[in-house]
């Protein structure tokens, strides 16, 4: 397939999009409030954040608890999209930039002054309606791509039913959804399929945006909840959603795959399988910058992912830094625990990558 991919840095991104409808306004959901009051530091400050979709509802739990404890605090957030996030945050547009793809070296390299800066770690699961199937599928990123490069076009093709001896499989047709905005949730995605098989989804087709093939029938929805609002409403259909949209997934009467991971076991997105994975890959490089794809552990779910902070290391002024740096502090630190995290399936940051994530946080002026 003909390769027009930019990790991030799209014209398309520059176009902020809709709010996710399933989340509520920028003002984000509720949540329990904190006992642990922000730094004097951020009273009478403002903070905006646009970005993930994926992070949006536990972003929007830190927005309100973090209000809560400090009213003077002021913050609005907006799901529009990992692309979008950074674009902004790199304009200046916004102080955060929430995404669930990193910048890599020559990304920072070519737009300078942009940290990355992990806050806690996310999955994403694969979903599908396929009439009469109750079991989880056990998929691999061979089979996926496949399906998305419209090699496999019906559920009863035999590289699936090889995969789920025993389940009774429909000649449906599949019709694949993918994300139509710059999703991080399609970088993780496009990442899994390339990291199991790059002879069937090569690396040039990697990225937050991509150009797609045309499998037979194929969907473009905008967010994550247009994923699974379409996913809902389309029998046969297979797509892709982050981890906070699982429970919403489950009530819509999606099924969930199990993925092969890279010592061919299958997983479903788990607690405890996010934990194995995460527990299988080292401490981040001080640029926070890390692949939690593929994981080699056998109990572990292999699309994992750092969710981050895109933040110009040099803010607009003194006032803004020090409120953006206290505010990620908490995020990282009394944020970044299972009163939060939990609902929506995330796990929070290893003690060492914490520890990076303060120290790229600390090096924020303005």
């Amino acid at each position: 397939m003909a390769n027009k991919i930019r990790m991030v840095w799209t014209a398309a991104a520059l176009v902020p999009l809709a709010l996710l409808a399933a989340c509520g306004s920028s003002s984000g959901g509720t949540s329990p409030s904190s006992s642990a009051a922000p730094p004097a530091s951020a009273s009478g400050k403002s903070i905006t954040e646009t970005g993930s979709t994926l992070l949006f509802p536990v972003f929007g739990a830190w927005q309100t608890a973090y209000s809560a404890a400090d009213p003077s605090v002021t913050i609005t957030s907006g799901a529009t999209g990992s692309g979008t996030g950074i674009t902004d945050a790199s304009q200046g547009l916004v102080n955060v930039g929430g995404s669930d793809a990193y910048l890599s070296s020559s990304d920072i390299s070519q737009y300078p002054g942009l940290l990355n800066i992990p806050l806690t770690v996310a999955a994403v699961d694969v979903n599908y309606y396929v009439t009469g199937v109750k079991k989880p599928l056990n998929l691999t990123g061979t089979v996926l791509a496949e399906i998305y490069t419209g090699k496999i076009t019906k559920w009863n093709d035999p590289a699936i039913a090889k995969l789920n001896p025993g389940v009774t499989l429909p000649a449906e047709t599949i019709v694949t959804l993918h994300r139509a905005d710059s999703s991080g949730s399609t970088f993780l995605f496009t990442s899994y399929m390339n990291a199991q098989d790059p002879s069937a989804w090569p690396s040039a087709d990697v990225g937050t945006t991509i150009t797609w093939p045309s499998a037979p029938g194929a969907l473009a929805e905008t967010g994550s909840g247009g994923m699974l609002a379409a996913c809902g409403a389309t029998k046969g259909c297979i797509s892709y959603l982050g981890i906070s949209y699982l429970a919403k997934a489950t009530t819509a009467g999606l099924g969930t795959a199990s993925l092969a991971n890279k010592a061919g076991k299958f997983q479903q997105p788990a607690p405890a399988a996010i934990s194995a994975a995460l527990a299988s890959f080292s401490t981040p490089p001080a640029s926070g910058a890390e692949s939690l794809i593929n994981t080699s552990a056998a109990k572990g779910y292999p699309i994992i992912n750092y969710e981050y902070a895109i933040v110009k290391k040099t803010q607009p002024s003194a006032a803004e830094a020090s409120a953006v740096k206290a505010f990620l502090k908490w995020v990282v630190t009394t944020g970044d625990t299972a009163t939060y995290l939990s609902a929506a399936g995330f796990e929070p940051l290893p003690a060492s990558t914490q520890a990076i994530s303060e120290t790229l946080i600390n090096s924020i002026s303005g």
